[in-house]
């Protein structure tokens, strides 16, 4: 199959498309690289740098190189910078991702695999959270993807556009040659990784008087891996006029006490912390339901310990400790 795919220059949208090309697809990817890196991308991937909301650079590429789908990463990404610049983040992940999708229909693409979040369900009324959950992002982070999901909604009843939203929740891990590098780095794991090696004095723990069992907030981490084989079994069962939503997840949450000891216990070494406020937003506990897509998608994760994740990521951190930079 042809794919696009906006983000590959990113951390999931990396790997993603390091499978997807393992898997015999015809890649092309579209990546501003403002939080990407062009070392990131797949030399087997076709590389195309450009804004996904401008509208002719796309329309241009596919004209190019005809796709036949759209896998959509390219986002704004951070809870805590998402409430600080709600403009922006509404401006980048709405405005733009609805400008992508004109274009890519244009150019004949109707099918849309799209990276959407367990944001989207705020503090949930029970857990392991299920995709019927009430919907309620606490923070403008996941209050775009919501909106993009809705929108994907209306499209398949007006358009008849194919769409699957996955929520994914904890990305994290890596794979050999790709792993996390985010400038400013946001996720649990690579920053605990940091303090180990010495480039960050303490993990800041925000909250310890959160309503679980040692106060910390309670995330599902996910091997990024797994999220990767997840978009490949997506294209499968993408249906005209139909949007689907599944959970990605593996049903147990680690608190964030748990990831700091884990991250011990892998690399030998102490790892000092400090309490901080709370963040605006944040969760107590993100744990997902992932049966639905184990009985539509056939997905398995195969790669559940967060003893693996973490060994995972330590290697890649190991081998790159400059991240993709020299």
């Amino acid at each position: 199959m042809r794919l696009l795919v906006t983000g590959g220059a990113g951390y999931v949208g990396s790997v993603t498309v390091e499978a997807l090309i393992e898997g015999g697809h015809e890649v092309m990817v579209i990546d501003d690289l403002r939080t990407g890196h062009r070392q990131a991308v797949h030399p087997g991937a076709a590389f195309v740098q450009a804004d996904v909301a401008d509208e002719a650079a796309v329309r241009a590429a596919l004209r190019h190189q005809p796709c036949d789908a759209l896998l959509h990463f390219a986002a704004l990404s951070l809870v805590d910078a998402s409430m600080r610049d709600p403009h922006g983040y509404f401006q980048n992940n709405v405005g733009g991702t609805l400008a992508l999708l004109r274009a890519v229909t244009a150019e004949g693409v109707h099918r849309v695999v799209f990276s959407s979040t367990a944001a989207l369900y705020g503090t949930p009324e029970r857990t392991p959270i299920p995709e019927g959950a009430t919907l309620s992002p606490e923070n403008v982070y996941g209050e775009t993807k919501l909106q993009i999901e809705r929108a994907l909604q209306w499209l398949a009843r007006t358009t008849g556009l194919a769409s699957v939203a996955l929520r994914y929740f904890n990305a994290a891990g890596a794979s050999g040659e790709r792993g996390e590098d985010h400038r400013p780095e946001s996720h649990l794991i690579p920053i605990v990784l940091d303090v180990v090696r010495g480039v960050r004095p303490e993990v800041l723990i925000f909250g310890d008087d959160y309503p679980t069992p040692d106060g910390t907030a309670v995330r599902d981490y996910i091997h990024v891996l797994d999220l990767a084989d997840a978009h490949r079994r997506a294209l499968e069962v993408l249906e005209a006029g139909q949007a689907k939503a599944y959970n990605l997840g593996n049903g147990a949450g680690s608190s964030v006490a748990e990831v700091i000891s884990t991250v011990q216990q892998v690399t030998g070494r102490e790892v000092p912390t400090r309490v901080a406020p709370r963040r605006a937003g944040d969760s107590p506990v993100l744990v997902a339901d992932a049966s639905l897509a184990r009985s539509e998608l056939g997905w398995q994760p195969r790669r559940p310990e967060l003893g693996e994740i973490v060994e995972d990521a330590w290697r890649w951190r190991q081998a790159h400790p400059h991240g993709y930079g020299a």
